[in-house]
């Protein structure tokens, strides 16, 4: 699989770039928020060593193509979040998105935008047919924020990971790149 070179998108309000080794101490804040992190298999980071990890699996990523997760960031420079394009299948131009968003800056439409930048770049740069998202059937903010990014509610998975020690349903999004390029049409028409 070919690498991701570094580059980064520009919204209005954020930056996303390249995550880098400097940004462990960010990561872990983030990643170490249990209630930011409920509805996850993995749970909080416990240890900061965690991040300096992640980070490296991070970097392997770009490096073979694998994941391409990009931090989130305002305008002073602060690391918000993160926004990852993973788990791909380039034969059939498919990918999973996930994102994380530091608890303070909730409800301000943050992940809306930056998750927007992303699969614009997603369906454009890298070519994709279809992004699909797996939530917490209890993570009605996320859903809320797939649907306003044009996602169909595609099914459940029953029973698919433990969250929390104990077994949870998945709930399966999914977005068509015709879907997205009519949604944008009609998005610029207004």
């Amino acid at each position: 699989m070919p690498s991701f070179e570094p580059f980064q998108l520009q919204t209005t309000r954020l930056t996303l770039r390249f995550v880098d080794r400097g940004d462990a101490d960010a990561m872990f804040r983030l990643f170490s928020d249990p209630v930011a992190l409920r509805y996850w298999s993995s749970g909080p980071w416990l240890h900061a060593a965690q991040a300096v990890d992640n980070i490296e699996q991070t970097l392997k990523g770009y490096q073979d193509g694998s994941s391409l997760r990009l931090a989130v960031v305002l305008p002073d420079g602060k690391l918000i979040g993160t926004a990852t394009l993973y788990a791909f299948d380039r034969r059939n131009h498919r990918c999973d998105i996930g994102y994380m968003l530091a608890q303070p800056h909730w409800g301000k439409r943050y992940m809306q935008e930056a998750l927007a930048a992303l699969i614009a770049h997603g369906f454009g740069a890298l070519e994709l047919h279809r992004i699909e998202a797996d939530i917490h059937p209890d993570n009605i903010a996320s859903g809320r924020i797939l649907e306003g990014l044009h996602f169909q509610r595609e099914g459940l998975l029953r029973e698919r990971w433990f969250v929390s020690g104990e077994i949870s349903d998945s709930v399966i999004y999914g977005l068509l790149r015709s879907d997205w390029d009519a949604a944008t049409v009609i998005t610029q028409k207004h």
